[in-house]
Order: structure tokens, then C-alpha cells, then sequence
């Protein structure tokens, strides 16, 4: 069942803060889930009396909480996922009748609910049926804070401690690639940490060194942030190289992802992403921005006076690379493994028609 994380303000429901206040309270908790979460708590406390006025209000809500993070691809899929569930649910026929909807919006808060908990529990039925792709001897390549990719290699763990009672041969190994190369990165440290106790060998390494060991590499598994239309990921900045590497190294590279990360976006390249974010910064000694847009035309007229007293000598304000996201396109990627089984990136769409139409 939901429970804190409700935070109300005098001018009624708060759903930015209630969003923020549920991934402070559970940090194992995925931005989509908190965001389902959010508005099923919103129809609870907000006194809809129509479904024009319900779908009103968890348009309005949803446009809030997208506009308050910079990259909305993760929420954006659940928010959508659970927006397309309750049209279906409201316009159906005989469900508009006005005496009668005190009656829906009860049905819709305690069907949202069961739907948050199905959410959760994806992770662990990912984990359970992902852990037969770690045979003995594996060495997986890994990258990043992925709950599922943390939950599946624990479980893999665990089923060689079963195996092994006495914590006997071990069966797989772990390179984890993190920012600065070492355990100490926040994101992995728990999921390192976890696997170090169970004795599996874990060793981590930069983003630098990911083709000097791919030769030891027996797979590759990542998570996503969100699953796009034509079967290719958005996820954190290094996937997309990790993918290309592997793809020219022959090792099979799969996915971990939750089927509320399936997103109706269609990007076409990195710069096709749906929001805006700064990778590539070019800039002048004095830290001058290099970038066209910012300003406008004068004629051919350079002002290099208004630049050079603008001066300041100081670096360019360095990029959040660890906020960053990259698209891998499908024809890298071997699998995604779903709660529901294995799919190819060519069946994501066919997958999407299900779920919306």
C-alpha cells in the first residue's frame, strides 16, 4: 500500500514535493514509480468531481512534475503508462455517469495502487528470470547505479551460494565501470559492497579502460532510464560507447528494464532526445561560450570589446556528466530482458501497441 511521502500545501495538493518527498523516503524507489505514486496520491486528495476535471487535473500534474526535473524520459514513461490507464479506464463506456463516479474514483485510487505495487515488483521478477543469463565462469560487464542490474546480480549470488553451501567455488566475476574507476562511487557502492560480502569478485574500472578488458568481458548488462519506440535505450552518459564497443568485440550486450520505462519517443540521434542538456561545451580561455544560438546575428559585426570585458579568466562552468544521458540505438543491443521475458529491440513497438492501443 502507499504510504507517507503526502505533502500538502494552503493552495491544495503539492505533487512536486510529494514526487521529491517518496524518492527521499525509499531510495530504492524509480522515478516512474514515484511519479505513479504521486498522482494516485493526487486523486485521493483532490476532490475531482467529473473525469473532464480528473483528466484535467493529472494533465495539469503531470505537465508540473515534468517541468520541475531536467530529464523527464524516465518519469515521463510512467506518468504517460498510467494517464493512458485511467482514459482507458474512465472513458469506458458507462463509467461517465455523474452519480456514479464517486464510485470510479474509489475503483481508480485503489486499482493505481495495485498498479505502484505490480511497478515494484518488476524488479525482482527481472531479477529472477534474468539471473540464468550469469553462467559459471561469466564475467560481467556492468556500468552505473541500475537497481535491476544491483538486484539481478545479487540474486545471481545467491543462487551460487545455494549451489555452493560454504561459499565454495565462485561462479561469475564483476567489472563495474565507474566515474572516477574505484568502489567509492555512490551510485555503485552498495551493489559492490553486497557482492563483495557474498564473495563474488568484483573489480572496478573507468569508462577509459572498457576495451582493454573487454577481452574478459562473457556479457554486458545495463539498465535504462527509458526504452524507445524503435527498441534502442536512453540511460546514463557511457552506454551508447560501452554498446559500440561491445558490438565490435562480439559480446552480447542486454537490457535490463522495467515495461513502464517503454517510452513513445522515437529519437534520432543524441540531439533528439526531448530535452536539453550540455555534454559538449566549447569554450574560450576566459570561458567565453562558443555557441551560435546564444547570439544573434549583428551583421558580420564581431563585439570582441563586450568579450574581452566580459573576460574573467576563469574556467567554463564544468558539465553534470553524471546527469547526462546517451541513446544507444537498437542494432547494439542483443536483448531487453523485461518482466515478461526477453524481448528484441524490432518487438519494443510491437510491445507499446499492446500497452497503448
Amino acid at each position: 500500500m502507499i504510504t507517507t511521502g503526502t505533502v500538502l500545501s494552503d493552495d491544495g495538493f503539492d505533487i512536486v514535493k510529494t514526487y521529491n518527498g517518496l524518492l527521499k523516503e525509499d531510495p530504492e524507489l524509480t522515478m516512474p514509480v514515484a511519479a505513479i505514486e504521486s498522482l494516485v496520491l493526487a486523486l485521493s486528495h483532490t476532490p475531482a468531481s467529473t473525469v473532464s476535471e480528473t483528466l484535467d487535473l493529472l494533465s495539469t500534474l503531470t505537465a508540473q512534475l515534468k517541468r520541475s526535473i531536467t530529464n523527464p524520459i524516465s518519469l515521463s514513461a510512467g506518468t504517460d503508462l498510467f494517464q493512458r490507464y485511467l482514459i482507458t479506464t474512465l472513458t469506458r463506456p458507462g463509467q461517465g455517469a455523474r452519480g456514479d463516479f464517486d464510485q470510479i474514483r474509489t475503483h481508480l485510487i485503489r486499482n493505481g495502487q495495485l498498479f505502484v505495487e505490480r511497478a515494484k515488483e518488476a524488479r525482482e521478477r527481472i531479477a529472477s528470470f534474468g539471473r540464468h543469463f550469469v553462467g559459471d565462469g561469466a564475467v560481467v560487464l556492468t556500468n552505473g547505479g541500475s537497481r535491476v542490474v544491483g538486484a539481478l546480480l545479487r540474486r545471481a549470488a545467491e543462487t551460487c551460494e545455494g549451489t555452493h553451501s560454504g561459499g565454495g567455488t565462485i561462479r561469475f566475476k564483476v567489472l563495474y565501470v565507474t566515474a572516477s574507476g574505484t568502489s567509492d562511487d555512490s551510485e555503485a557502492k552498495e551493489t559492490i559492497s553486497a557482492l563483495r560480502a557474498r564473495d563474488i569478485p568484483v573489480a572496478t574500472i573507468p569508462p577509459t579502460a572498457i576495451a582493454y578488458s573487454l577481452s574478459m568481458v562473457t556479457l554486458c548488462l545495463v539498465g535504462a532510464e527509458g526504452v524507445v519506440e524503435n527498441g534502442g535505450i536512453i540511460n546514463r552518459l557511457g552506454t551508447y560507447q560501452m554498446g559500440m564497443l561491445a558490438k565490435s568485440a562480439g559480446k552480447p550486450f542486454y537490457v535490463l528494464a522495467e515495461s513502464h520505462k517503454f517510452v513513445r519517443l522515437y529519437p534520432l540521434g543524441q540531439d533528439d532526445l526531448g530535452f536539453q542538456q550540455t555534454v559538449v561545451n566549447f569554450s574560450t580561455q576566459c570561458g567565453q561560450k562558443d555557441e551560435q544560438d546564444s547570439h544573434p546575428s549583428d551583421g558580420g559585426v564581431a563585439d570582441l570589446e563586450s568579450k574581452r570585458s566580459s573576460c574573467s579568466g576563469g574556467p567554463a562552468v564544468p558539465s553534470r556528466f553524471d546527469e547526462s544521458v546517451d541513446y544507444t540505438p537498437p542494432h547494439l543491443i542483443s536483448g531487453i530482458i523485461t518482466e515478461s521475458g526477453v524481448l528484441t529491440p524490432s518487438a519494443v513497438s510491437e510491445e507499446l501497441i499492446k500497452i497503448w492501443f
